[in-house]
Order: structure tokens, then C-alpha cells, then sequence
């Protein structure tokens, strides 16, 4: 149960535009991932790079 509450408070996914071969963020902004379990958990992390 709680882990649904956290799905729906957090995001699973991300869009960064990327320009010049480097993500196109603002001065203040940034990625963080993090983990809910307190124990150690293997996680993949998949990226998809779209455009011409």
C-alpha cells in the first residue's frame, strides 16, 4: 500500500531536453534518483535519447 502512495507522489519517468550533447537545464534545477526500501535493492536505470 505505501509503496503505491510514493508511485503516485513521485515520478517514475523523466523528459530532458538536450542541447549541444548536454541536458538543457535551468540554473537551479537538477536529477536526483532515490530509494524508498532502506534495504539494498539492485536498480537499472534506462535512458532513451530521441531526436536527429
Amino acid at each position: 500500500m505505501s509503496a503505491h502512495i510514493r508511485c503516485i507522489l513521485t515520478n517514475d519517468s523523466l523528459t530532458v531536453p538536450v542541447s549541444n550533447g548536454r541536458a538543457a537545464l535551468g540554473t537551479w534545477q537538477g536529477i536526483y534518483l532515490y530509494e524508498h526500501r532502506t534495504s539494498r535493492f539492485n536498480r537499472e536505470i534506462v535512458v532513451t535519447v530521441m531526436g536527429d
